[in-house]
């Protein structure tokens, strides 16, 4: 074989071996491609998981506040809260405060705003409730402006719960 014979074969060698080596190359990229793909998957699924448990949470821990806001104020009506009924409220509100702080780090503005709301409204009927228990009721409280207030808290309940199966891509209103 002469040099232009030998020459041709090594250019040819290289030829076959740096085509080999981008198949591979791109066989890499593609594979890095598709685990960064599943990657996310795996990541949205797990966040919307996160969000689905948080919110179901949320909206137990809610539903329950307000309904025992609303027990509260029915033992005022009849008698002085005990120390069991005191309890059961302040269980019911901070279970309610630790799933609110959780549901504010994983929501989206869409479910923060509608969720503060709520989590306001059943702050100030609780503070209303608290102070009647403790007879410091501010000019205008009673226990009847309390349930009225109680009653308001339905719709925002609700509104949040809309915006959580909103977030969760879950359609339609039950």
């Amino acid at each position: 074989m002469d040099v232009a014979g030998a020459a041709v074969a090594v250019v040819g060698v290289a030829g076959t071996l740096g085509a080999a080596l981008l198949t591979q190359r791109g066989a890499e990229r593609a594979k890095r491609r598709e685990l960064e793909l599943a990657r996310g998957f795996q990541e949205a699924r797990e966040s919307l998981a996160l969000r689905r448990e948080c919110y179901t949470r949320l909206y137990r821990d809610a539903r329950q506040f307000a309904t025992a806001l609303t027990r509260h104020l029915h033992v005022l009506r009849e008698r002085r809260p005990d120390e069991g009924d005191v309890r059961a409220l302040e269980e019911a509100k901070d279970a309610h405060r630790n799933h609110w702080s959780e549901t504010l780090m994983v929501a989206p503005d869409a479910v923060i705003a509608p969720g503060d709301e709520a989590n306001q409204a059943l702050t100030r009927v609780y503070g209303m409730v608290k102070r009647l228990e403790q007879d410091n009721a501010r000019p205008g409280e009673s226990v009847a402006s309390a349930a009225r207030a109680q009653d308001e808290l339905w719709p925002l309940i609700k509104a949040l719960r809309h915006a959580m199966r909103q977030d969760l891509g879950v359609g339609g209103e039950f």
